[in-house]
Order: C-alpha cells, then structure tokens, then sequence
C-alpha cells in the first residue's frame, strides 16, 4: 500500500453504518449470548495488558495485613538489637 493511500484511509472517520455492519459481523460470529462473555474477558485481558505496561506482576506486593505506617522490623515481635 502506498503512503498516500495509508494516509487518505486513516484520515476517514467511521460512519454508523461501518459501526452496524461491524456489530452485525460480531453477532454472526459470536451469538446473543456469548457477546457478554466475549466482552468480559476482552475486558480482563485489556487490564492484564495495562498491568504488564505499568510492571505490576499480580499476586505481587505488601501482603494484606502489613500497614504502611509500622516499621517492617516490628513485625517479628522479638527484640531489636
């Protein structure tokens, strides 16, 4: 494809009957009732995606019982040298 070509198809904006004949395609292929299922998980793997950007890992992290206000030391219970 040449660069003008590219250029003149990415300055075109889609129309509401591209948006029908698009959600019409989907329906074919995925049904009524597997849409809200197809969303759900596109959804779940656009967070996992966004999370890996950013470097959080899940599971990683301060566990749940840790308050950010105490001293990390204190937590063992014993004494401090």
């Amino acid at each position: 494809m040449e660069p003008a070509t590219c250029a003149a198809f990415l300055g075109t904006s889609i129309g509401i009957w591209e948006i029908l004949l698009i959600l019409a395609i989907i329906l074919l292929l995925f049904g009524a009732n597997r849409i809200p299922e197809v969303a759900r998980s596109l959804g779940k793997g656009v967070t996992e995606f966004k999370k890996g950007i950013k470097g959080e890992e899940p599971g990683k992290g301060p566990p749940p019982s840790l308050d950010a206000g105490k001293d990390p030391r204190s937590i063992g219970g014993g004494p401090h040298p």
